[in-house]
């Protein structure tokens, strides 16, 4: 039967819970990369102080959030 000393077994298991929680994060960040894309009609640029803003919705005219100005999508 193989022997191991307490203080190894503690150390081997933190070793491998860490590996699988680093592996997890890794995993899960490469996701979250891939399903990030921005479609181009929902960048907004405000005609009067230059600001760029992003508006999800699919309006024709939107409020600058910065001025507060009416802008248009052409």
């Amino acid at each position: 039967m193989i022997s191991i000393d307490f203080s190894l077994a503690i150390s081997l298991y933190i070793i491998l819970i860490l590996s699988a929680i680093l592996f997890l994060w890794i995993f899960t960040r490469r996701q979250k990369e891939k399903d990030l894309s921005l479609d181009p009609k929902f960048i907004w640029h405000c005609s009067v102080c230059t600001y760029t803003y992003i508006n999800t919705k699919e309006d024709t005219i939107t409020i600058c959030p910065r001025c507060g100005s009416y802008n248009k999508k052409t």
